[in-house]
């Protein structure tokens, strides 16, 4: 598959263009131009996709309707069919989540003496991570400084971070390139050894460390095979589908279930690390994503049940830059990591209307208005999108960059007869990163006893934006200082009584909706497109 013939013709005029935007310097977008932009065309503003939480902690806030329906769904197990008195596995630290969060928590914890076990809902490795492919932030350089990342980190956000958690970020950021380099991770380097950094939207340094655009699955790669070699238990097809609480009101546990025997799992645990990820499969707003397929926001449900608050739930990050074309990849990431090396974002006319390397707010917002008004390109299935001029990289940057510095990205046009070095690909934005979450302290805490978060099932750190490569960076910082926190925690910890009467109260505050089974089941753990068949069915409240 390559491109129409009415697509050629605007390739045409992106060719034409590219010697006079060679030589442009495309101006940034002013403040009052970026409110408006965001205002007008950016999805998080569109108050119709948005409803009123009711019940729970966040009672009062809005939150994308398909989420709002599933923190306000009704369980997967009634409290009065489950048997806590069978506890079919224990440890000091439950890690929920098997992803680029749940490893470093897990290692950490078991580094500071607790007996830990990681259960995932899919494969070990199985999580966004795994397509993160830009890069990993960390002030490293002379020429910078955690106080300047922290500044990106602040800005990119609109200054609505919480700042003790960005000072965390920025803060271990060398030392978490330190400690994955030292376990295999394989950054990119210079002949001499030094670390090759590169610029990302919104960043005033170059401070972005990638292998090639593999960088989420490299550092995946070096976390899982690390656990693998240490006395951790791991134990996957296992989804959590409900928190458990002792009599004192402490996190103590989780009802897991297994896929493979269609049952329910009692574990117990002293504190209970929450790593699950997003909600891209969510497909907020109709939006193609990013997400794997396990990324359903359950963390975000079993959390708001217990008590936890959370935080920026009225904000999702959508990637400037996913495939709009073919269309058996359409939303799949096209890493900013493009952008960074020289592309630019163009109209069906040619036109660049953009700076390339704004934040991706703003990026994304651009690209909408751009389709909203006609300057688009829509492909034979009725899909809108703009250019991302990828041959410009050769024309800046010498033959050959694009092979080398985006393997994978040329690998997957090529398989629909499309070559990114020599032909422009088409782009819009697609849901990629939840930026609100559970409301979280810099150890990984939350306001429930014995409940620790870390990574994207988090809120706070980066407010309303997320800028690139601070998801990898995110995951390895508070997966660790939250591994560390749980096991402190459990050193002292005495479980009580096992309890489910957090959902006997959630169930009073359903109402005979949920009694009558008019509500969404909750958590999703699929989209329905890939359910298990079995899924519908578990433990139900028949």
């Amino acid at each position: 598959m390559s491109y129409t013939e009415e697509m050629r013709r605007s390739i045409a005029k992106v060719e034409a263009t590219r010697q006079r935007r060679l030589d442009e310097v495309y101006p940034r977008v002013g403040d009052e131009e970026k409110r408006e932009l965001l205002e007008n065309y950016h999805p998080d503003y569109n108050a119709e996709a948005f409803a009123t939480l009711k019940v729970g902690p966040n009672a009062g806030d809005r939150t994308p309707r398909e989420l709002a329906s599933l923190l306000e769904g009704r369980p997967r197990v009634h409290p009065d069919k489950v048997d806590l008195s069978r506890v079919d596995l224990e440890a000091d630290v439950l890690v929920i989540g098997g992803g680029g969060a749940g490893a470093p928590a897990a290692l950490l914890a078991q580094e500071n003496g607790a007996d830990v076990l990681l259960v995932t809902k899919l494969r070990f490795g199985d999580a966004n991570t795994m397509m993160a492919q830009g890069g990993i932030q960390a002030a490293d350089k002379p020429n910078d400084s955690p106080a300047i990342h922290y500044l990106d980190v602040m800005g990119g956000g609109h200054f609505k971070n919480d700042p003790d958690l960005v000072e965390a970020l920025v803060m271990d950021a060398p030392f978490v390139i330190r400690w994955l380099e030292e376990m295999g991770c394989m950054f990119d380097k210079e002949p001499d050894g030094t670390m090759i950094t590169g610029h990302g939207g919104g960043t005033s340094r170059k401070r972005m460390h990638s292998a090639r655009d593999y960088t989420g699955a490299e550092i995946m790669r070096t976390l899982r095979d690390e656990v693998r070699s240490r006395p951790i238990r791991v134990l996957e097809f296992h989804p959590a589908i409900e928190l458990i609480k002792d009599k004192q009101g402490r996190v103590a546990g989780a009802i897991l279930y297994s896929f493979d025997r269609n049952e329910i799992v009692v574990a117990r645990a002293k504190a209970v690390i929450i790593t699950t990820g997003g909600g891209g499969r969510l497909h907020y707003q109709g939006f193609p994503t990013t997400n794997h397929y396990g990324a359903t926001a359950d963390g975000l449900v079993m959390a708001y049940r217990v008590g936890a608050k959370l935080s920026f739930i009225d904000t999702m990050q959508y990637h400037p830059t996913g495939a709009a074309y073919p269309e058996q990849i359409l939303g799949q990431l096209v890493t900013e990591k493009v952008r960074g090396l020289g592309a630019q974002l163009v109209n069906a006319d040619g036109e660049q209307f953009v700076y390339p390397l704004e934040p991706r707010d703003v990026e994304a917002a651009a690209i909408v208005r751009e389709c909203r008004r006609g300057k688009g390109v829509v492909t034979p299935s009725g899909q809108c999108g703009v250019w991302l001029d990828s041959p410009m990289i050769e024309v800046k940057r010498g033959p050959g960059t694009i092979e080398k510095a985006l393997p994978a990205m040329v690998r997957q046009f090529k398989r629909f007869g499309i070559d990114m070095t020599k032909e422009p690909i088409l782009v819009y934005p697609t849901l990629h990163y939840q930026n609100g979450g559970i409301s979280i302290r810099p150890d990984g805490s939350t306001n429930v006893p014995g409940l620790y978060a870390a990574g994207e099932v988090t809120g706070g750190t980066h407010g309303r934006n997320r800028l690139m490569g601070n998801s990898l960076l995110e995951i390895t910082v508070f997966g660790r200082r939250a591994g560390r926190a749980a096991a402190e925690y459990a050193a002292k910890a005495e479980v009580g009584e096992l309890t489910l009467d957090h959902l006997r109260e959630w169930f009073d505050l359903l109402g005979p909706e949920a009694a009558a089974e008019e509500l969404e089941l909750a958590p999703l753990l699929l989209p329905d497109y890939t359910r298990h068949e079995r899924t519908d069915e578990v433990l139900g409240l028949e």
